[in-house]
């Protein structure tokens, strides 16, 4: 089965990951069919880069998304754009709709304003001083 999920890129404690389209019994670092998109959580707003027109193709094809992923295409409105895919209307048109909706949409700096944590200051640092 074909399956639309995360693939973690990035140094240390400093997680991005990649959209990709994967057989699901490979391995998370394994090769990928098509990365489709991009999502890093450690910017604020958190920054979703997706394909609209290859996610509604790869899904319309059949392949799942994983909760993480479902989480975005949910956010973003792509799983929106399925569910009117699938009840009958336009792919050309519904991926017109994307690319206007992420033009109007304000920019996100691709900087992280959420700097890793330095030696000492991780959460379980944390907890057990606590303690």
């Amino acid at each position: 089965m074909v399956r639309i999920r995360l693939r973690r890129v990035g140094l240390k404690k400093q997680p991005s990951y990649r959209i990709v389209v994967i057989d699901q019994r490979a391995a998370r670092g394994g090769d990928y069919i098509e990365n489709i998109g991009f999502h890093n959580p450690r910017t604020e707003p958190i920054t979703d880069d997706l394909d609209e027109a290859r996610a509604l193709y790869w899904l319309s094809k059949g392949a799942q998304p994983t909760e993480a992923v479902m989480y975005i295409l949910k956010r973003t409105g792509t799983w929106a754009r399925f569910e009117r895919l699938r009840k009958g209307e336009e792919m050309d048109a519904l991926v017109a709709e994307a690319a206007a909706a992420k033009a109007a949409a304000a920019p996100v700096s691709p900087k992280t304003r959420r700097p890793s944590p330095g030696p000492g200051q991780g959460r379980k640092a944390v907890e057990e001083a606590a303690s």
